[in-house]
């Protein structure tokens, strides 16, 4: 690895050990110099510290005093403005340990973002910055140890400029210690009071970062989104969901159908520990430029009792993953209102599925499983799956920053300024480094700045890869980002005031007829050079409430929020109301509308895609031989709110079996034969055709020949018989011969061929047929001589047994 590319604490430790050893007390520096590991040099550093300054500090979330042996806990380290720091070590001991020795450490770290975290070369339990650069916060996971271990100290030494920070106790140490067996059941959460005064109103706003660009392995092109953010604020006596707990119903239906109805229902069962739902629209698909859809936020209030913000939102298409915040507090312990929190996120199982991929079919987990976070080791059909474990990609990001206070405010301490330490920008560039096989169309122009205000955002420009000649040399991005702020804003301008938002409305002056509101924004940033800020801070109206202010008009207040849209897509309706303060003076009845109606337009239906589970095993064959059907399903998996489906929902396909057995079928029996002698005993036959022969196994041909007896007279002896044969033959001409004449009475212009010689006997043995046949020589061109047809004559052959 490159010198620029170390760990800058590694390097600086190198410059610095010895600027600072007149700060160390000999001992320290002898038995750093005895330690033959980095971990230790690390560890045995002591700085002086000025008492109370506290401008770093390291947090596990929700501030636990004890952990569960192989939870999961997210720890940050992060500085106050205007403070900031360029690299850092963490490390966990067990609690008295010197970390001298591998089994002195304890629990492991797992990396969520390598641009900004990865493990140290010379030290590999513990964490260090990826590059070295102005940064104000980190985040890493920490695994706890099994059972047993004892209590954990997280350590965190810090980098400003050319001084390093250790810190043994105070902001930049955590101790947390293992959780007693008997208390089990007990959440981590610790049981804290929020001493803050009044209320305070906060946005929340969520950014999703989840596309094929960033998690391309198996991406589901068609029904990838976000569903509907559900949550709320809430007191320490009601836990939505958390780490190494077990989901309830309603997280389960979030989690698995992306459904927010259940969890809702759940939330609002608790209204003495909760003080806002906190709802946000769904997003299909999962992400899309903030210039062409801006993300999605939702307010909320916090008080003294009710000062937690947890929510969570599904990963669609998935089994049961998730992304949110559990029990974050925003109450300071300076008695006041936090004033932003940002935190990146990475999926968690709910631990009521067990499908590995984003459209696995439905799996049950029985019996129900804890929920966790998801790591790169899972499965290695997982999309997220790295067989060198590395660190999952972040999904999303969530900031929660405060809009407005309400009432009377006790803290003392004024609040920070907001965190304005922006990335140091990347180094322009004196050449273009496109590689020469790769063909670029020209860039696209800038996009608009995702930020209106003077805030830190962003703007994005694009260019096509039209070809790339050399597949083995690859083609850097085809967009590039640059940092904006809002119109009349300047970056560099020394001048410029950083301002927030404005804050909503305030309530009219007067109940009746016109007055003024106002509304307001504060400075978040004064100007460098040390000038007065010249923007306004407050902006007022004229409004009008109850335009007649006569005894018979009656008092009302202002109008509410408008409702939500009555559809989820297409055209609907939406409501708002107000209620009547005082009724007419005069008695008379009031006029005054209370609740207002209007159009809304929401995304065209067809833009939002059926999330369906995937097909069911093919039924059986409907015939147990030769051709049938057979069908499969898949079930509709959507919420009903996004409307009706037309993906058909069951196919059906033909089916080849082995064919079915065919018997034998056989014609009629014929007509007996004339008896084969003209006088005595003989015999006489008939037959029958095969009309399909057997297949299949299907039952064979029975006999199609029967013979049977017959008697003629007696055969005469002697002369007498010749005269009586010649005197038979006669006759039998002569009736042939009358015969023929009789055919042509009948049709007269009907002529026949002579009959053809007799064919071949069908069989050699067992009883043969053969046929001769008459064809008509000339036809009657008469239609009423119908029955001149060729004539066809059978007889039996071949009549001897076989």
């Amino acid at each position: 690895m490159g010198a620029h590319l170390q760990p800058l604490a590694l390097r600086l430790l190198a410059l610095t050990f010895p600027l600072v050893a007149k700060a160390f007390p000999d001992e320290t520096l002898e038995k750093a110099s005895k330690s033959e590991g980095y971990c230790s040099r690390i560890l045995r550093a002591q700085g002086t510290r000025r008492e109370g300054y506290n401008e770093f500090s390291l947090r596990v979330e929700g501030d636990p005093e004890f952990y569960k042996p192989g939870n999961s806990y997210r720890v940050t380290l992060s500085a106050a403005t205007p403070a900031y720091f360029r690299g850092f070590t963490l490390i966990a001991l067990k609690e008295g340990k010197e970390g001298d020795k591998e089994e002195d450490h304890a629990g492991s770290f797992q990396i969520i973002d390598e641009e900004e975290t990865q493990f140290m070369s010379n030290c590999p339990v513990a964490v260090t910055e990826s590059t070295p650069r102005r940064r104000t916060r980190i985040q890493v996971f920490w695994t706890a140890p099994p059972a047993g271990t004892g209590c954990v100290i997280l350590k965190a030494s810090i980098v400003q400029k050319r001084i390093i920070y250790f810190q043994d106790e105070g902001s930049l140490t955590k101790k947390i210690c293992e959780q007693d067996s008997a208390s089990e059941g007990v959440t981590d959460k610790p049981i804290l009071d929020c001493c803050a005064c009044g209320t305070a109103k906060y946005r929340l706003t969520f950014y999703g970062n989840w596309s094929e660009k960033t998690h391309p392995k198996d991406f589901p092109r068609r029904t990838n989104h976000w569903s509907a953010i559900i949550g709320s604020s809430h007191s320490k006596n009601y836990i939505l969901w958390e780490y190494g707990g077990y989901a309830s119903e309603g997280v389960k239906q979030v989690a698995e159908l992306g459904s927010p109805v259940k969890m809702e229902e759940e939330i609002r069962q608790q209204s003495d520990e909760v003080l806002t739902v906190i709802k946000a629209k769904a997003q299909w698909p999962a992400w899309q430029p903030l210039n062409v859809r801006a993300a999605p936020s939702a307010e909320f209030s916090v008080d003294r009792h009710r000062h937690l913000m947890s929510f969570l939102t599904m990963l669609g298409p998935s089994p049961d993953w998730n992304v949110g915040l559990s029990a974050e507090d925003l109450c300071t312990k300076d008695c006041g209102w936090v004033q932003k929190v940002v935190q990146d996120l990475i999926p968690w199982d709910a631990g009521t599925d067990s499908g590995v991929t984003y459209e696995s079919p439905n799996k049950p987990t029985v019996p129900q499983e804890k929920i966790r976070p998801l790591t790169s080791l899972d499965h290695p059909q997982s999309p997220f799956y790295d067989p060198e474990g590395g660190s999952i990609k972040l999904v999303a990001r969530v900031v929660i920053e405060r809009i407005a206070r309400k009432g009377e405010q006790c803290n003392i301490v004024p609040d920070n300024i907001d965190d304005i330490v922006a990335d140091l920008a990347p180094e322009e560039k004196e050449e273009d480094d496109t590689p020469e096989t790769c063909i670029y169309s020209n860039w696209s122009p800038w996009s608009a700045c995702s930020s209106s205000t003077c805030e830190k955002g962003k703007r994005m420009r694009q260019r096509m890869l039209k070809a790339q000649l050399d597949l083995s040399v690859p083609c850097p991005d085809t967009q590039d980002f640059q940092p904006c702020m809002g119109p009349g804003c300047s970056d560099e301008d020394g001048s410029t005031c950083m301002m927030s938002d404005w804050i909503t409305w305030s309530p009219c002056s007067v109940s009746c007829g016109m007055g003024t509101r106002s509304r307001e924004r504060y400075v978040k940033q004064f100007p460098e050079d040390g000038s007065m800020c010249k923007v306004p801070t407050e902006e007022t109206e004229k409004c009008i409430v109850n335009e007649e202010c006569s005894p018979s008009s009656c008092l009302v207040t202002e109008w509410g929020e408008w409702d939500e849209c009555s559809a989820s897509c297409g055209t609907g309706m939406k409501r708002r109301h107000r209620m009547i303060k005082m009724t007419p003076a005069d008695g008379s009845m009031c006029k005054a509308e209370t609740t207002e109606a209007e159009k809304c337009m929401m995304p065209e239906c067809h833009t939002i895609p059926c999330l369906l589970s995937p097909w069911s095993e093919w039924s059986d064959c409907s015939v147990t031989c030769g051709k049938g059907m057979r069908t499969r399903q898949r079930m509709l998996k959507s919420a009903a709110e996004l409307g009706d489906c037309n993906e058909e929902l069951e196919q059906a396909e033909k089916c080849m079996l082995p064919e079915c057995p065919i018997d034998c079928e056989l014609t009629e029996w014929s007509q007996w034969s004339e008896c084969n002698t003209s006088c005595g005993k003989g015999h006489m036959i008939r037959t029958r055709m095969i009309k399909i022969e057997p297949q299949f196994g299907g039952a064979a041909c029975p006999e199609t020949v029967q013979r049977t007896k017959c008697r003629v007279r007696k055969c005469l002896r002697g002369a007498g018989m010749e005269k009586r044969r010649w005197k038979e033959a006669r006759e039998k001409r002569r009736s042939e011969q009358a015969k023929k004449n009789l055919d042509s009475e009948q049709y007269p212009v009907c002529r026949l061929k002579p009959w053809t010689a007799w064919t071949e006997c069908s069989t050699l043995c067992g009883g043969g047929i053969q046929e001769r046949y008459m064809m008509v020589k000339k036809r009657s061109k008469s239609t009423q001589f119908t029955s001149c047809k060729d004539k066809k004559e059978l007889r039996a052959c071949n009549v001897h047994p076989c």
